[in-house]
């Protein structure tokens, strides 16, 4: 990587709005060859008698230990009568060696964790530089604090989050709900699961799926509720889901949930998808209060008003209108949700008319992620049946499941590419969790996927496309993540936005560096950050293909350079 200086300034013609070459990409799964081949260990193989067994697990693409490389951070699971080898089953946590190789370092980063574990996401909550990890569990909830040494510490109890009962936890995010500069936590709940309560597969209605007995539920077991957190800011935290307003919906089955600003007032904003429950959409009041307009907004439902099993969630402005849109994760037999963004107040079912109706698989993790650099957001959505009974059964549903590539064609519409986009998206796998982020240093994002009992999924794109410029953040008042950073590049008369999200997908956490496809423009105008905190700062024209790294201007600071690009 070679350092180059910007210059403040300068002008520069705009080009031509758009990349007009044909479709081309074609990736590879790398996942063995850079050494990320732990097996996941997640419930039976053939069957699964309770539902814990079926949601899997996420991950997070993050640098740990600050040497300027992503890492990777895999939950895993156990098993209901687990083996000896079963019990060795841990947390992975993949070091990013810088060439091409990563090495698991989950035991000697004293992060090598046993148990359910469902989602996680990552986060400064403790604002010294170095990012820690939240770990949701079927049990209790597990808080990392990263010591800065390139090891980790328990600090759930130190840090006054709950170590005793049992809660099915699942997605969870990251927020500076209050914009004080500490991140607060959310996390989501699926089931009030009691295995020794829990009906056996064939014994009621909703332990039955197309005539053969399965797990029962989500319906027909209690439900579970969502909390959020409030940081102290003296490295604990508060429970506040009562007086923050987080509490009144009531119970859901709540899974996937992503923080972004949906109105564009600055102020973060949760979405939160549920299964066989309305969907959830907590308005910030600005006082340390939400509003949950799910129903109100058009997100709760689907186009018809009918209930969906909603898993994994994306959010990314598709069509360039300046608006965060949704793309929410559903069960067989139903299409993947893609809500538009009207007026930041309320949103609009168009999944059948942007094309996404064809496939109607079972869906977990997704992210808009531009493939093919041509400056529109496409989408990418990991699918895999929740019963391994239905293998051979011949009843239209198959328990591997192809992931799917939907190439955003600029005109609100997408056009399902999964059958040219390589070998990799021909692999039919029991995907879960999928998390996107650069992790060869070549200014691309990789898709990385877990596997339910398999080993997981690295997609990489072997096969340039447009031009780029990837942004990272580096806070100095505003939380030190920037979760809630937006990020607007100006490039050919047209605005991207994009922003630094906690939670997102299935359970997983994106890379916090953001990537903005530019097609055939070679240079970027100019380039807004709103921080967190509600400040924002601006950068001048900077040239194509390369990492813009901007740094926080502290309040009072005077004006100086504040910003600096690498380039592969």
């Amino acid at each position: 990587m070679r350092l180059i200086a910007v210059l403040s300034g300068l002008s520069f013609p705009l080009f031509l709005l758009g990349w007009s070459a044909a479709f081309s990409v074609h990736f590879s799964d790398i996942a063995a060859p850079a050494g990320i081949s732990g097996q996941n260990v997640y419930g039976g193989l053939a069957r699964k008698d309770y539902i814990l067994e079926t949601t899997g697990n996420g991950v997070a693409i993050f640098d740990f230990d600050g040497d300027g490389r992503n890492d990777i951070f895999i939950a895993n699971g156990t098993r209901l009568s687990p083996s000896a080898e079963d019990n060795q089953a841990h947390a992975f946590l993949y070091h990013n060696e810088g060439n091409g190789k990563f090495r698991e370092v989950s035991r000697e980063a004293g992060i090598a964790l046993h148990g359910w574990a469902q989602g996680v996401c990552a986060g400064d909550y403790d604002n010294d530089g170095h990012p820690d990890l939240l770990i949701t569990y079927y049990g209790h909830n597990v808080l990392m604090r990263n010591k800065g040494d390139a090891t980790f510490e328990d600090a759930t109890e130190k840090a006054k989050l709950p170590v005793t009962g049992t809660r099915y936890g699942s997605g969870c995010t990251f927020i500076d709900y209050d914009r004080d500069g500490n991140l607060d936590l959310f996390v989501s709940n699926y089931v009030d699961l009691d295995l020794e309560k829990t009906p056996k597969p064939g014994q009621n209605g909703f332990c039955e799926w197309k005539g053969i007995p399965v797990m029962c539920g989500p319906r027909g077991l209690p439900l579970g509720h969502n909390v959020l957190y409030r940081n102290n800011g003296d490295g604990s935290f508060t429970d506040v889901t009562e007086a923050a307003g987080i509490g009144k919906p009531g119970g859901r089955y709540a899974l996937g949930v992503v923080t972004a600003d949906f109105d564009n007032d600055g102020w973060p904003d949760l979405y939160v998808a549920c299964d066989m429950t309305p969907s959830l959409l907590f308005h910030n009041l600005h006082n340390g209060k939400f509003e949950e307009r799910g129903v109100e907004s058009g997100v709760a439902y689907n186009f018809d008003g009918s209930l969906q099993a909603g898993m994994g969630v994306a959010v990314g402005d598709f069509d360039g209108d300046g608006r965060l849109d949704i793309a929410k994760t559903n069960f067989s037999g139903d299409l993947t949700s893609l809500f538009h963004n009207d007026d930041g107040k309320f949103f609009t079912d168009v999944s059948r008319e942007a094309g996404l109706g064809a496939r109607q698989l079972l869906g977990w993790g997704a992210a808009f992620v531009d493939v093919d650099d041509d400056g529109w957001p496409d989408l990418v959505v990991a699918n895999g049946h929740v019963y391994p009974e239905v293998e051979g059964k011949h009843l239209g549903d198959e328990y591997l499941q192809p992931t799917i590539l939907y190439r955003n064609l600029g005109n609100g519409k997408f056009r399902d590419v999964t059958a040219e986009a390589g070998p990799a998206f021909q692999t039919p796998r029991p995907a879960r969790g999928l998390a996107v982020g650069d992790l060869d240093g070549d200014g691309r994002p990789e898709i990385v996927i877990v596997n339910m009992n398999a080993a997981p999924s690295v997609l990489k794109n072997t096969t340039p496309g447009g031009h780029y410029l990837n942004v990272a953040l580096a806070p100095t008042e505003s939380n030190r993540s920037g979760i809630g950073a937006r990020v607007t590049v100006n490039a050919g008369g047209r605005k991207r936005i994009d922003e630094v999200m906690g939670g997102t997908s299935f359970y997983s956490q994106n890379s916090s560096t953001l990537h903005f496809g530019l097609g055939t423009l070679t240079k970027v105008d100019a380039i807004e950050i709103r921080w967190p905190n509600g400040k924002t700062q601006n950068v001048p024209s900077v040239e194509a293909d390369r990492t813009l790294h901007v740094k926080e201007q502290r309040s009072g600071d005077p004006r100086g350079t504040y910003w600096s690009v690498t380039q592969p």
